[in-house]
C-alpha cells in the first residue's frame, strides 16, 4: 500500500467502520465498486477489475454484496446518506476480502444527485475516503439502472418506478436528458408513493363526501391496521416517509384488478404521467430519429413497473409510448442497477486508461 493511502485512511475514519482492513494483506486482487443509491434501499456490489474487452464474461463475476438503508440525501438528510453509502461501501469491501487500497474505480449512482454541486459534493467526500489513485463517479441512480439493462452502455432511455420515479435518456454523442424525478412533492404521480398518495386522498375525500365510495377505503385500512378513516391523518403525519406511503401502492393496483372504478382511475393516471416523462426525453434528445420510427433501448426499473399483475403498469406505460414512437423497445435487465454502477466505473475506468496509454 503506498504512503497515500496509509495517510488517507489513517485520516477518513468513521468509527470503526474500516478497522476490518488492519487484518487485511497489504496486497489484494484489484476491484470495482458499484452501488445503486435510492429512497428505499441502498445495494453495492464488489467485482474484480475484469480485462478490457468488449465481451463481457457471462455470468458476471460478484466478489461480494451489500445492502443499507435510504442514502437519497433529500429523504433522509445528508449526515444520514452518507452514513449509509460508507457503511455499505465498506461491508462490500470486507466481505471481499478486499480494502480501499485494491479499489480501481468507483461509481456511487444516487437517487437525489440532480446538480453538478450534488455530484461535487459527493465527490469532495469520496476524495477524503479513498486513495487518490482510485476513480470517482458518481450519478443520479437513474443512469445505472439504464446500464443494468444496456451493460453498461449510456444510449436510450430508462424509466424507474419504484417508490420515486424518473425518466433519464442518452444519446451515442454523450447529450442527456431527465423528466420527472423532482419528488411526490412536485408532481411525480406515477411513483409508487404518488400512486399510493392519491389513494390515500380518495379515501379521505370518500369519508367526507367529497368523492366516491371507494374499495380502497376498507382495503387500505385492512391493510395498515385502522378502524375508520377518520384515523388516516394521525397516521400519515406521524411518519409520512416515502417509502412507507409507497409500500401500499400495490393495494391499489389489487382493487383496479377488482374493477374499482376509483383505483383503476389512479391506475390510468398513473401510467399517462409515466409515459409523458419518457416521451418528453425522447424528443429532447430526438431519440426517435427524424420520422420517428428509429429503435431506442426503454428499460424498465422498478416495484411499480414490475410484470406480475393482471393490471400491468409497465405494459400500460409501453403500449402508450409505442402509439407516438413504435420503436421503443422495452428491456427488463437481468442484472441489478448495482451491477450497472458497476459496470459503468469499469467502462469509465478501461477509457481512461486507454486513453492515457495513447497520450
Amino acid at each position: 500500500m503506498s504512503g497515500t493511502a496509509t495517510d488517507v485512511m489513517k485520516r477518513y475514519r468513521n468509527g470503526e467502520i474500516w478497522d476490518f482492513e488492519n487484518e487485511m494483506p497489504t496486497l489484494t486482487r484489484d476491484v470495482i465498486l458499484g452501488l445503486d443509491g435510492g429512497t428505499t434501499s441502498t445495494l453495492c456490489i464488489c467485482i474484480p477489475l475484469m480485462p478490457f474487452s468488449d465481451d463481457l464474461p457471462d455470468p458476471l463475476p460478484v466478489l461480494a454484496t451489500a445492502v443499507a438503508g435510504c442514502s437519497n440525501h433529500n429523504s433522509v438528510g445528508e449526515t444520514a446518506a452518507r452514513e449509509t453509502l460508507e457503511q455499505v461501501m465498506a461491508e462490500a469491501l470486507s466481505k471481499s476480502g478486499s480494502n480501499r487500497s485494491s479499489v480501481r474505480a468507483v461509481c456511487l449512482a444516487v437517487s437525489g444527485v440532480n446538480h453538478p454541486t450534488d455530484q461535487e459534493r459527493i465527490l469532495s467526500w469520496l476524495r477524503h475516503m479513498f486513495p487518490s489513485h482510485v476513480k470517482l463517479f458518481v450519478e443520479n441512480d437513474a443512469v445505472a439502472a439504464l446500464a443494468s439493462g444496456t451493460l453498461g452502455k449510456l444510449h436510450g432511455c430508462v424509466l424507474i418506478a419504484g417508490t420515486g420515479t424518473i425518466a433519464y435518456g442518452f444519446t451515442e454523442d454523450g447529450r442527456e436528458a431527465r423528466a420527472a424525478g423532482a419528488g411526490p412533492v412536485l408532481g411525480d404521480w406515477g411513483s409508487g408513493y404518488g400512486i399510493a398518495a392519491q389513494a390515500l386522498t380518495a379515501v379521505v375525500k370518500a369519508h367526507d363526501g367529497r368523492g366516491p365510495q371507494t374499495m380502497l377505503t376498507s382495503d387500505i385500512l385492512r391493510t395498515i391496521g385502522l378502524s375508520s378513516p377518520d384515523e388516516l391523518i394521525g397516521w400519515t403525519y406521524e411518519d409520512p416517509s416515502w417509502a412507507r406511503i409507497a409500500a401500499l401502492a400495490p393495494v391499489v393496483v389489487s382493487c383496479a384488478e377488482a374493477s374499482d372504478p376509483v383505483a383503476n382511475k389512479i391506475l390510468q393516471y398513473s401510467v399517462q404521467d409515466l409515459a409523458e416523462s419518457v416521451k418528453a426525453v425522447v424528443r429532447r434528445l430526438n431519440l426517435c430519429g427524424q420520422d420517428g420510427n428509429d429503435c431506442f433501448a426503454l428499460v424498465m426499473v422498478g416495484g411499480v413497473l414490475a410484470a406480475n399483475k393482471r393490471w400491468d403498469i409497465g405494459k400500460e406505460v409501453v403500449s402508450c409510448i409505442s402509439k407516438d414512437y413504435p420503436g421503443a423497445y422495452p428491456i427488463r435487465p437481468k442484472v441489478e442497477p448495482a451491477m450497472g454502477a458497476a459496470l459503468l466505473a469499469w467502462n469509465y475506468f478501461k477509457k481512461q486508461s486507454e486513453n492515457g496509454l495513447k497520450c
